[in-house]
């Protein structure tokens, strides 16, 4: 059985009728006490209870309210907005399920609180003659948000969705060393017996002197090499 300490506001849960009266029915959900579900929360909206409900019958509630405390469970047949209209924003990617099917296209259940609607010619990348040709009631579809105009509680929708772009981070490129750094580099690199060794210098500037001297040197063997290359070609 279940503790109302356990239940959540929104939470779904099935329900048998138990019993009717005027202002609403009783359900058995499992547990330790019976919801009520108030005749205003009936979905379908009716005059009379009757006509939404009959004794024995099984339903999907939500949980509207609780209070533990005075063992009260109110329940609604009324989905809850899952999402506000604050939240549904063109290029929003959400599922749906299809509650009807019009000449000019298909309404879909985004958990909000009116249906969108799916423009026939927003139903595939191709052309579709019929609706019932791409969705039947009931199925649940991918759709984007197109537009949303929250004065006429209107949103537009498309199921004409390719797959979510997946934008790899690109890995910083090891910048190059240049011309300078390479000739210090082969100094540094080169002969043990030309390069002094760490023990020998004295000071930082002593260093720098250093391999300001080996860059000089290297760079001029470069210049004479090349001297003699031309000479030896002509």
């Amino acid at each position: 059985m279940i503790k109302l300490t356990d239940l959540k506001s929104d939470q779904a849960v099935q329900g048998k009728v138990t019993s009717i009266s005027v202002a609403g029915a009783f359900l058995e959900v499992g547990a330790e006490v019976q919801g009520f579900v108030h005749i205003s929360r009936l979905s379908p909206r009716a005059n009379r209870v009757e006509d939404a409900l009959v004794v024995g019958q099984e339903v999907e509630l939500w949980v509207a309210n609780l209070d533990p405390a005075a063992k009260r469970l109110e329940l609604t047949m009324v989905r809850p907005i899952r999402l506000k209209w604050g939240q549904i924003k063109p290029g929003l990617r959400t599922t749906g399920g299809v509650t009807r099917l019009e000449k000019f296209g298909a309404f879909v259940d985004i958990g909000a609180e009116r249906d969108g609607l799916v423009h026939i010619s927003e139903m595939s990348d191709g052309y579709v003659r019929d609706p019932a040709e791409v969705a039947r009631v009931g199925d649940q579809v991918e759709v984007a948000v197109l537009e949303v105009d929250r004065a006429k509680r209107q949103i537009r929708l498309t199921m004409n969705i390719g797959p979510e772009e997946y934008v790899e981070e690109e890995e910083d490129e090891e910048e190059l060393p240049t011309a300078m750094e390479l000739a210090l580099r082969e100094a540094m690199e080169g002969s043990d017996a030309e390069a002094p060794s760490q023990n020998d210098l004295e000071s930082r500037g002593r260093t720098r002197e250093v391999q300001n001297d080996l860059l000089e040197r290297t760079l001029s063997n470069r210049v004479q090499t090349s001297a003699k290359s031309d000479t030896n070609e002509g």
